[in-house]
């Protein structure tokens, strides 16, 4: 049996556990472009088009307005997202590491900066079968590391759930083959701790990254993102928030979807300080948006956030989660309806439809 004691996670006295930082300041930027959701029958000639994109757009970020020690780009910048079949969705999604994201990597070297963004990925050997959603970051030294998505959002979609596998619906196998400690990851790094997500409308998650000594998240989307659930991010956590969206598609929309598409629409990314302080804010076009943070000094006076756990503890052990974890353990759906109607009968709460 897998010892699941955890290990420590997060420390007693409000400090958490850093590196030396390699400069007093960092300058930050996310870089909002458009999303292109690959031509499931034929996804070779799209994802090297979207690449080429992708790569150009690091050369654009770091050629105007000041180098920047960390991109954020926005959540499928390789195989954009559309309307693919299960199989197709497979069949295009890369391999993290592989020959794609080693070429965003080399631009990562090349600048002496860290590059975040998101994308489908598969893991033949260790999940076969499995569409995983990644939030992938590039090094200076041209390392690369991943970091699963917690979870995927239920019920926003009428008779529609997502079928890509995240930590929540495998979550035995993953904790046995990764450890406690990778479930809510935070990369201790040179320019401060960063935390990665693609998670939405799930507050907890962010507040156990500060737990941690998350001290600059970056959160991504594509099709778009309520605002002040990433404001309150750094409101409620008094850390540093990046949010990229993708833009307005300036030369053609993405097939299958109207461009105010989803929840909110393209554009708007944003930086924001602790406290929630606006520090730079996207409209809906391409472009960068970048914000000096003074790292060294917000370090020196940081601490995790203070939270009365006693008063919630008794509540929160009584909670019932909707779905149990491990729902894509034995089971893949084969699309997004069969998604649906698996979730309906693992469901415990009554349902309202």
């Amino acid at each position: 049996m897998t010892d699941r004691t955890p290990p420590e996670m997060v420390r007693a006295d409000g400090t958490y556990p850093v590196i030396d930082l390699r400069q007093e300041a960092i300058t930050v930027a996310v870089v909002q472009t458009r999303v292109n959701g690959v031509d499931g029958a034929n996804p070779g000639p799209d994802l090297r088009r979207n690449l080429d994109y992708f790569l150009e757009s690091i050369d654009i970020a770091q050629g105007f307005g000041g180098r920047c020690d960390l991109l954020l780009f926005h959540e499928f910048p390789i195989t954009g997202f559309s309307n693919w079949t299960r199989d197709q969705h497979y069949a295009l999604s890369i391999e993290v590491p592989g020959p794609e994201v080693e070429e965003v990597a080399k631009k990562a070297k090349q600048y002496n900066c860290y590059i975040v963004f998101g994308t489908y990925a598969k893991d033949p050997v260790n999940w076969p079968g499995h569409i995983l959603h990644l939030m992938v970051m590039c090094k200076p030294d041209g390392s690369v590391v991943s970091h699963w998505k917690q979870r995927n959002v239920r019920g926003m979609f009428p008779f529609a759930e997502q079928y890509t596998s995240v930590i929540y619906d495998v979550y035995d196998r993953f904790v046995e083959m990764y450890g406690l400690d990778a479930v809510i990851p935070v990369e201790r790094t040179d320019i401060g701790n960063i935390a990665m997500s693609a998670v939405q409308f799930e507050p907890e998650l962010f507040r156990c990254m500060a737990f941690k000594g998350a001290e600059i998240i970056c959160r991504v989307a594509t099709g778009g993102f309520e605002w002040d659930d990433m404001r309150l991010t750094s409101y409620h956590n008094s850390v540093y928030t990046l949010i990229a969206n993708n833009s307005v598609a300036t030369q053609g929309r993405n097939p299958g979807f109207f461009e105010d598409a989803n929840y909110g629409g393209p554009g708007r990314s944003s930086i924001f300080g602790p406290r929630g302080v606006v520090l730079a804010k996207a409209g809906p076009f391409e472009t960068r948006e970048s914000a000096r943070i003074p790292i060294a000094e917000f370090r020196s006076k940081h601490r995790i956030p203070d939270l009365h756990l006693h008063l919630y503890r008794p509540v929160l052990d009584q909670y019932v989660e909707r779905y149990a974890p491990n729902g894509y353990l034995d089971y893949q759906p084969k699309d997004k309806r069969d998604a649906f109607q698996h979730f309906v009968k693992r469901a415990k709460w009554q349902h309202y439809w």
